[in-house]
């Protein structure tokens, strides 16, 4: 399921939370907990949807939903 991310409610999310983290690690983690996320697809669908998110993708490198849980199991 694609949504669009609420950068918003994502800067509320950043500033409270209490992991040292960089922001695709923090991003992940809110498209966990505010949309109840838990599906590689739907996480890397959202990020693909979204112009700043696609960016952090191409950063990683990141290219599919695989991708996404290969960077999970990195960090």
């Amino acid at each position: 399921m694609v949504r669009n991310i609420d950068w918003g409610e994502f800067k509320a999310f950043r500033a409270t939370s209490t992991k040292e983290q960089d922001n695709f690690m923090t991003l992940i983690d809110f498209l966990k907990s505010y949309y109840n996320m838990f599906s590689a697809h739907d996480i890397y669908d959202t990020l693909k949807n979204d112009e700043t998110s696609n960016m952090m993708l191409e950063k990683r490198d990141i290219t599919d939903a695989e991708g996404i849980e290969d960077y999970l199991f990195k960090v």
